[in-house]
């Protein structure tokens, strides 16, 4: 290496603080995202009106975008390997919120074939958003020597609150969908390009004069659809697969039919569903921001396996309780239990930052197909059971993850880069 380069690339070192400011910009991107999440799902009541759609009709209309998002997730890695996380990032918030405002436009003009164009684009921009912006959070994870990641998804649990509140503000000042949504897309998307700009660069195929080769050691990383195809063919990829799967599941789940549940279980108000779910969303949240120390002391392992035993205690209490209190005592355990399993799998995946995007693509893509299938399959179940029954069923794959969680034990052959070793992506081209 010459003189020349070498001073390029300590021109291009980040500090300390640079790797700090990348740390809150993910976090305002993870939170972007569960804004732009919030703001449509909460307006859905609206959504159903303004096109008189059936249950079953709506149900289809949802699961076009959810597949829009399942399509593009294997394809995610290659994506991000070529653009980079922050120009993927940027530029897919930017098609998920053009996909929101072609929605938007369907809905005005009464148009359910535009507003399921929308939907899909929308569903792209999703997956490929929450692809990237995993693997930058596993890059500024390493780069700070200590465990973030789940403090990253509850800012997603922040953003679907405060878009929450936002939205309920909007209908009740009877502002329309097609007014409401693009106006939180549009300024949700400016705020991302401003927030990527302190990302830090992630090429893993150009390792750092001062990081140990992990080429060497481990053979050269390969790139583009042979990454993507092998990736599927790693038996620890596809095992950290089936941890994220199981709490997908248990999230997800938990997400559609909670409220549901404590409705038709106990014979109760609305409103006590509404609780239900409440105290579902907050111990998560809470389980994301506190359980980092967790992870920091005890490790990965040992913490899945908790998660996961308090997962299947809180689904046993839910679904056999008799009275209410220790049902939703059952659902705060579930949801503590809910918390980790994704953001650590993503981190997991990220453990050798030279095949780190396509073993995300491929993690994510399994985690999100409960999300996709699992709900409504639960749905055609409780019909014929219930749904606290119906619930119950999550305990087989809790049950799996908890047998594979060694899976995400850290790599000992990969080496984690000190923060000398990140480079910022804006920065300046050699000699500048």
């Amino acid at each position: 290496m010459t003189a020349g380069s070498t001073g390029a690339r300590a021109a291009r070192t980040p500090d300390a603080r640079d790797v700090r400011l990348a740390s809150t910009a993910v976090f305002a991107v993870f939170l972007l995202s569960g804004v732009n999440f919030a703001s449509w799902a909460s307006r859905l009541p609206a959504v159903r009106d303004a096109l008189d759609l059936t249950p079953e009709r709506m149900g289809v209309l949802l699961l076009v975008g959810a597949f829009g998002s399942l399509l593009s997730l294997p394809l995610s890695g290659l994506v991000v390997e070529r653009l980079g996380a922050r120009r993927t990032v940027l530029g897919f918030a930017v098609l998920n919120a053009v996909g929101y405002v072609v929605a938007s436009l369907g809905v005005t003009l009464g148009l359910i074939p535009v507003v399921g164009v929308g939907l899909v684009l929308a569903g792209v921009g999703t997956g490929v958003w929450d692809a990237a912006m995993n693997l930058e959070g596993a890059l500024v994870e390493q780069r700070l020597g200590r465990t973030v990641m789940p403090r990253y998804h509850a800012g997603f649990s922040f953003g679907t609150m405060a878009a929450a509140g936002v939205a309920a503000l909007a209908a009740w000042a009877h502002v329309p969908v097609q007014v409401h949504l693009p106006v939180m897309v549009v300024l949700s998307a400016v705020a991302v390009a401003v927030a990527v700009r302190a990302f830090l660069v992630h090429t893993p195929a150009e390792p750092h004069a001062d990081e140990p080769d992990v080429g060497d050691v481990q053979g050269e990383a390969p790139r583009g659809a042979r990454a993507a195809l092998g990736a599927w063919l790693e038996p620890r990829t596809l095992l950290i697969g089936l941890v994220v799967l199981a709490a997908a599941l248990t999230e997800g789940s938990a997400n559609d039919w909670v409220s549901l549940a404590v409705v038709d279980g106990f014979g109760t108000a609305h409103a006590t569903g509404a609780v239900g779910f409440g105290l579902f969303v907050t111990a998560m949240t809470a389980m994301r921001l506190f359980g980092t120390a967790l992870l920091d002391r005890y490790g990965r392992v040992v913490v899945l396996r908790l998660c996961a035993a308090l997962a299947a205690v809180g689904l046993l209490l839910f679904g056999l309780a008799d009275q209410l209190w220790l049902a939703l005592a059952g659902v705060v355990v579930w949801g503590m239990g809910a918390a980790l399993g994704f953001p650590v799998g993503m981190s997991a995946a990220s453990d050798d930052p030279r095949r780190a995007a396509q073993r995300v693509a491929v993690v994510s893509t399994i985690g999100y197909s409960a999300f996709l299938a699992g709900p409504p399959l639960l749905g055609l179940l409780a019909e014929h059971v219930g749904y606290r029954d119906a619930l119950l069923v999550i305990f087989a794959p809790v049950a799996l993850g908890l047998l594979v969680t060694g899976a995400a034990r850290p790599l000992p052959a990969t080496p984690t880069p000190p923060p000398a070793a990140a480079a910022r992506e804006d920065a300046p081209p050699p000699g500048v």
